[in-house]
């Protein structure tokens, strides 16, 4: 095992890739930390970051114990950039918090409430003035990870409606759909109330 450590493909290849390797996890764990900062998951970022913290040490250490090793510095690059993409694509996919659809429609948007509605979406309505005249503005709060459904309902309903989608940072009252299942990580994932 000595030898294989020793060896100049460990030196040039598998340490880089090692290197690459714990950047990725590391940039990755960054990533979605700073998502459960902003949404105030004052639990788990902490452990997240511990995590963070401890791969990054590592990686940086086998640099500084390999200055001469240009493939390293590669490697960490290489893994830099892949842990930011890996991180945005898992954000994306994390159906946590609220968001708030806006809906505008020109058309009659009678049927896209009633069926929102059927589906136990909470709806209001006004009614605004547009550039061509009369719209109404629908506005609905939903769990992120209703949204697919929702916007399933308004694209089949009212297919040429101008919505826009926002995360909600704080939500009081309202109506949301009933969940469909239990958290991944029960109380972990939950917001402290500090």
């Amino acid at each position: 095992m000595s030898e294989f450590l020793q060896s100049d493909f460990y030196f040039w290849v598998v340490l880089p890739l090692l290197i690459a390797m714990a950047r990725i996890m590391d940039v990755t764990i960054n990533t979605i930390r700073m998502i459960f900062v902003a949404r105030g998951y004052k639990t788990i970022a902490p452990i997240l970051g511990f995590f963070e913290v401890v791969i990054w040490l590592v990686a940086i250490g086998q640099i500084m114990k390999n200055l001469g090793n240009f493939m390293s510095y590669i490697g960490y690059g290489a893994g830099f950039a892949a842990g930011n993409y890996i991180g945005i694509i898992l954000v994306e996919k994390m159906t946590l918090g609220t968001v708030i659809i806006r809906i505008i429609a020109k058309k009659n948007t009678v049927e896209l409430i009633q069926r929102l509605r059927e589906a136990n979406y909470g709806v209001t309505s006004v009614e605004a003035e547009g550039r061509d005249g009369p719209v109404k503005i629908l506005f609905s709060t939903m769990k992120k990870k209703d949204l697919e459904d929702a916007l399933r309902i308004i694209n089949q309903s009212n297919p040429n409606a101008f919505y826009t989608v926002e995360e909600v940072q704080q939500a009081n009252e309202g109506y949301f759909r009933a969940s469909r299942g239990k958290s991944f990580f029960p109380g972990v994932l939950s917001k402290s109330k500090n």
